[in-house]
C-alpha cells in the first residue's frame, strides 16, 4: 500500500535516525518526457509520466523503499516523533512494505530493540526485521493473527490501509472510516498506555463519532497532509498519541469535545 523535522534552511535528519526526509527540489529541473505508444490509454502515459518524474518515486527506488509511500510515515515521524527505538509496532494495510520498511530502521528491530508486525490483504514479501502476515484485516480472525505474533503490549498501531475507491466521494469516505474504525478498535486492545495510533482518512475529515471516540481515548489528535501525499490526493492522516489505556471507560467526555487539535496541519 498499501511514505527530520524541517526548518526554512531546508530538511534536518532527526537525530539517532539514519533516515532523512527527502529534498523534493533537488530534481525539480529534471524531467523524463513520456511518448505516445501505440495501444496505450492516456491515462496510463500519464500514470507514467507522473511516476517517472515523480521525485519520491526516484528516491524510494535509490533508497530501496518498496514504495513512495515510505516517505509520508518518515515525514509525519519527523514533525511528531512518534516511532522511537525499541518500539513495538503494528503496521496495518503493509503490503507493498514501504511503511513496514522504515518502522523496522526507527526501532531498531533488525538489531532485536523491538518488533514490527505488518498485515495485509495482498500477498507480499517478508521484511528482514520484521513479521509478514498476509489476512484481509476485516476477518475477524486477522486480530487473533496478529496478537499471535506480539511480544507483548504494542507502542503504535500504524495503518495506511486505504479502500478500493470508487471515484464517488460519499462512498469512498464511509469506506475508510470504516477501515479506521475496525483500526481503531484493534489499537484500543493492544496499546500500552501512552501508545500511538496512526491512520489514513480522506479529506472530510474523521467523523464526529469516531473523532470523539479518538479523543476519549488519546491525549493528543491530529490531522496531517505529508508533502509526500500527491497534492490532488484526497488522503490525509489522523495521529492520536498519549493513549489513556483500557480501563478508559469512565474518563471524562470532556475530552472528546471538538477541539483546536482537530485542526488540518501540514508536515513541513
Amino acid at each position: 500500500m498499501s511514505d527530520n523535522r524541517s526548518g526554512k534552511g531546508g530538511q534536518r535528519r532527526r537525530k539517532g535516525s539514519a533516515i532523512a526526509a527527502i529534498d523534493t527540489g533537488a530534481r525539480r529541473g529534471l524531467r523524463t518526457r513520456v511518448k505516445s505508444a501505440k495501444g496505450r490509454k492516456l491515462s496510463s502515459t500519464r500514470w507514467l509520466d507522473r511516476q517517472l518524474n515523480d521525485p519520491y518515486v526516484q528516491e524510494a527506488k535509490r533508497l530501496g523503499y518498496r514504495s513512495r509511500a515510505a516517505f509520508k510515515l518518515i515525514e509525519i515521524n519527523n514533525q511528531f516523533d512518534l516511532l522511537k527505538p525499541g518500539m513495538r509496532v503494528v503496521d496495518l494495510g503493509a503490503a507493498p512494505g514501504g511503511w513496514t520498511q522504515v518502522a523496522v530502521d526507527m526501532v531498531g528491530s533488525k538489531q532485536g530493540k523491538g518488533q514490527v508486525v505488518g498485515l495485509d490483504i495482498l500477498e507480499w514479501e517478508g521484511i528482514s526485521g520484521a513479521t509478514c502476515l498476509q489476512a484481509d484485516f476485516l476477518d475477524p480472525r486477522a486480530p487473533d493473527m496478529i496478537k499471535h505474533e506480539l511480544q507483548g503490549p504494542v507502542d503504535a498501531v500504524i495503518s495506511d490501509m486505504s479502500p478500493e475507491t470508487t471515484g464517488h466521494r460519499q462512498t469512498d469516505h464511509i469506506r475508510i472510516i470504516d477501515l479506521v474504525e475496525h483500526a481503531l478498535l484493534f489499537a484500543e486492545e493492544v496499546l500500552a498506555p501512552g501508545g500511538v495510533f496512526i491512520a489514513k482518512v480522506f479529506k472530510g475529515g474523521t467523523e464526529n463519532a469516531l473523532l470523539e471516540r479518538v479523543k476519549k481515548n488519546f491525549r493528543v489528535t491530529k490531522h496531517a497532509k505529508p508533502p509526500a501525499s500527491r497534492p490532488e490526493s484526497p488522503e490525509a492522516y489522523l495521529i492520536a498519541t498519549g493513549f489513556r489505556g483500557q480501563n478508559n471507560a469512565e474518563d471524562d467526555i470532556r475530552n472528546a469535545e471538538i477541539g483546536e487539535d482537530d485542526s488540518w496541519s501540514p508536515v513541513e
